[in-house]
């Protein structure tokens, strides 16, 4: 980690006084007459505040074990900044801490994202005489991963084991060889693994399953069934975790005698399947459209005495919606709020997705009146998923109504939200509009993201407005947005429709000379471009250079080139390549 110095995180310490200083766990004293129910007495903030300051004016003082409680329990609702808050008043107060206050509280800031503030923490237990523990430590590297610091992360462990601030234990190598799963470092989790296995803290299960997780994710099958077989060997019980994690993999592969082979083994091994092997099970079958082989082993799961969830429903009711069969994932939405299963957010976002994919946005749009009815309320996606149906459709005024409905009530609009709006502005020759909203948006910088800025381009070539398209496309770089493959290929594209052909020409060799190579959509746009234009010879030299650079021709292209060959047979003979192929 950068200089982990007490020193750098001094301003940050939120106590008062000496006096205060000198305290210790040793020294409290705590009203052992009085009994207070934390967990009866609070259940909103308000309530948390307002015995907070009960317990202060209390003398004596309820222990520091019924504050920890308390903070505890505003942790459990999320109130990270108010338990933060609390706590700086205990300091004004002069009111005693312990090892297990100061671990909360670092916890909090590390909930926060704050870990800048989390080690700020740090100075109180060299103060007030407490010893570091793992727990400590333990919390700043999760929320150092939280913030996708990984190298400070991984240097902060190293430097706790190397000099012996604390000896780490099964759940700080847990947090990092979770982390660096979750950041796709599978191969360093596995080192760290073999690190445990020689070392005094050997991996247990779930040190194990952390791994063997991750390579199914990465897609590496193998090497987590030799994990499995390794465990197998060295006498590690494996669990239901293991199994799901496998049985998820090999769904996600289609090994399909894979994931049979390993239902026979678990059973074998006295390890059943839960509501989480089955839903991994039949979300695979429904992604390869088996939604009926789905819905068979939701009926055997329920045979075998394991209920369905609304992840079960929802996994059905998406699979439906892929194939087009809206209507039958509306029956299975009914079928679970009959067997009162209240529907989420996640629920309803798959059904208006399916109704906006066939274009029932009436549909649609009642599903999302239902959502608030039901005491739910529409997300991002929602909101977007309506806005495109609605786009599609040409509802233009209506997409309007939504979208200031959602800036009125939330949630927050994203970069897809701006995107879709943008899109359909665009879609439908409403460029003053689009451009309005992209000039707002790019003066508030509120997207740093090239793939945004394809959208503007893109509809700004496809109305005809060329030059306004090249003007965004040379400040991409000035904003530090260098170009991708695809802003040069929407130029490209925009160019050739007109039959600015040079003007294409010199972009194809811009984007080499700035380190972006063409992809065979580039070429297959030039190609089109010089044939639309009866530019035969040029258009030779770039089917050349396209067969050179491995890149071959679409179906619309071979089929627009074999219309010119019909009208002017002489152009396949310039062409060799194409004459030996008898496209024609």
């Amino acid at each position: 980690m950068r200089g982990f110095s007490l020193r750098k995180y001094n301003n940050f310490i939120p106590f008062l006084s000496s006096s205060a200083i000198r305290c210790c766990y040793s020294s409290i004293k705590g009203n052992a007459g009085i009994t207070i129910n934390v967990e009866n007495e609070v259940k909103c903030l308000d309530d948390s505040v307002s015995l907070f300051h009960r317990m202060v004016r209390m003398n004596p003082l309820p222990s520091v074990a019924v504050f920890c409680k308390l903070f505890d329990t505003m942790i459990s609702m999320k109130h990270y900044s108010s338990v933060v808050s609390l706590f700086q008043e205990m300091r004004k107060l002069r009111i005693p801490i312990n090892e297990f206050m100061l671990n909360i509280v670092t916890n909090c800031y590390c909930l926060m994202h704050r870990s800048d503030c989390a080690f700020s923490v740090l100075p109180f237990y060299l103060k007030s005489g407490i010893l570091f523990s793992g727990v400590t430590f333990t919390s700043l590297i999760r929320g150092l991963f939280a913030e996708n610091r990984l190298k400070d992360a991984v240097e902060l462990f190293k430097k706790v084991a190397r000099e012996n601030i604390c000896e780490p234990d099964q759940v700080m190598y847990g947090t990092v060889m979770k982390g660096l799963s979750k950041m796709g470092h599978t191969q360093e989790a596995l080192s760290l693994l073999r690190l445990m296995e020689h070392g005094n803290t050997k991996p247990d299960v779930y040190k194990y399953n952390i791994v063997v997780d991750a390579l199914c994710k990465d897609g590496n099958l193998v090497a987590a069934i030799n994990l499995l077989n390794e465990m197998k060997q060295k006498n590690i019980l494996l669990n239901i975790v293991t199994y799901n994690s496998l049985i998820d993999g090999s769904c996600k592969l289609g090994q399909w005698e894979k994931v049979k082979t390993l239902f026979s083994e678990m059973v074998n091994l006295n390890i059943y399947p839960n509501v989480n092997t089955f839903n991994i099970l039949i979300d695979g079958l429904c992604k390869e459209g088996k939604v009926e082989d789905a819905e068979e082993v939701m009926k055997r799961m329920v045979e075998k005495g394991v209920e369905p969830d609304i992840i079960t429903y929802n996994a059905i009711m998406d699979g439906y919606c892929l194939r087009g069969l809206v209507d039958r994932a509306r029956r299975i939405f009914d079928i679970m709020i009959d067997k009162c299963i209240e529907p989420d957010i996640i629920s309803y976002n798959v059904l208006i997705n399916g109704y906006c994919k066939k274009k029932k946005v009436a549909k649609a749009m009642q599903l999302l009146g239902e959502i608030s009815q039901r005491g739910s309320k529409p997300d991002t996606v929602t909101y977007n998923t309506i806005l495109q149906g609605l786009f599609e459709v040409g509802r233009i005024g209506d997409a309007k109504k939504i979208f200031d409905e959602m800036l009125r009530v939330g949630p927050t609009p994203n970069t897809c939200t701006h995107a879709t709006l943008l899109d359909g502005y665009f879609k439908y020759g409403l460029v003053e509009e689009a451009m309005l909203l992209f000039n707002e948006l790019a003066r508030r910088r509120e997207y740093n993201d090239v793939a945004f800025y394809n959208v503007v381009i893109n509809g700004l070539c496809k109305n005809g407005k060329l030059d306004e398209a090249h003007s965004v496309f040379e400040k991409l770089s000035s904003i530090g947005l260098p170009p991708d493959v695809r802003t040069y290929n929407t130029m490209i594209t925009g160019f050739c429709i007109h039959g600015l052909l040079d003007e294409a020409k010199s972009m194809l060799r811009k984007m080499e000379d700035n380190g972006c190579p063409p992809n065979n959509v580039t070429y297959r746009v030039i190609v089109q471009g010089f044939l639309r234009c009866s530019k035969f010879s040029e258009m030779e030299t770039f089917v050349k250079e396209m067969a050179d650079r491995g890149f071959s021709l679409d179906a619309s292209t071979a089929g627009l080139l074999v219309n010119v060959v019909r009208e002017n047979p002489s152009v396949l003979d310039m062409i060799p390549e194409l004459h030996s192929k008898n496209m024609y």
